[in-house]
């Protein structure tokens, strides 16, 4: 029997140090992809084509492995059917293969639920915040990379503005002013 962990956070900039299961793990899969879906994820991919039956997977917490309630529903059941068991630290829940535990698979909806409503709640936020920016003229998309508009930091501060009140008309942090302009 292998031990084996899955360890994800949304962005390279992010951090997996959180994310500890100590030294009894065989083999920890990582990586720094979005969680929205589970087929595009090559490391949860490599993990549970790697578990055989009798592993034990080991997870942060529900949101690292998936957020959205049906890929998480289909993750365990595929590892639970190849006679995996996975286990989530944070929530304190263990679905065995062959075990039929009710009140765990409620729970795992719910939490499930709730993460599929964080993530669309942020979605929803976050393109608020983008028509925000283009409302105001400072959002400018390179591709899938938002940038600031650097030129009009740089030309309001040329007009004599403060920092504080480039980052107001902009509606962008005072760091990013200083950033643009002493970078």
């Amino acid at each position: 029997m292998a031990r084996l962990a899955y360890r994800r956070v949304s962005s390279v900039d992010q951090s997996l140090e959180r994310q500890e299961f100590g030294n009894d793990i065989d083999k920890v899969f990582e990586e720094k992809l979005s969680g929205k879906s589970a087929s595009d994820r090559p490391a949860l991919q490599s993990m549970i084509e790697y578990a055989r039956e009798g592993d034990l997977v080991v997870v942060h917490s529900i949101d690292r492995l998936a957020r959205d309630l049906r890929d998480l529903q289909d993750i365990i059941s595929t590892l639970n059917g190849k006679g995996v068991a996975i286990t989530f630290r944070t929530e304190g829940l263990t679905f065995d293969p062959g075990k039929d535990d009710a009140f765990a698979t409620l729970q795992l909806q719910m939490m499930g639920a709730f993460a599929e409503f964080e993530r669309n709640i942020i979605r929803k936020r976050q393109a608020e915040g983008i028509a925000k920016a283009k409302a105001k003229g400072v959002y400018v998309n390179h591709g899938r990379k938002i940038s600031i508009d650097r030129d009009k930091v740089h030309k309001l501060r040329a007009e004599g503005l403060s920092t504080y009140k480039i980052a107001e008309k902009m509606d962008i942090s005072r760091m990013s002013v200083h950033r643009i302009l002493n970078g």
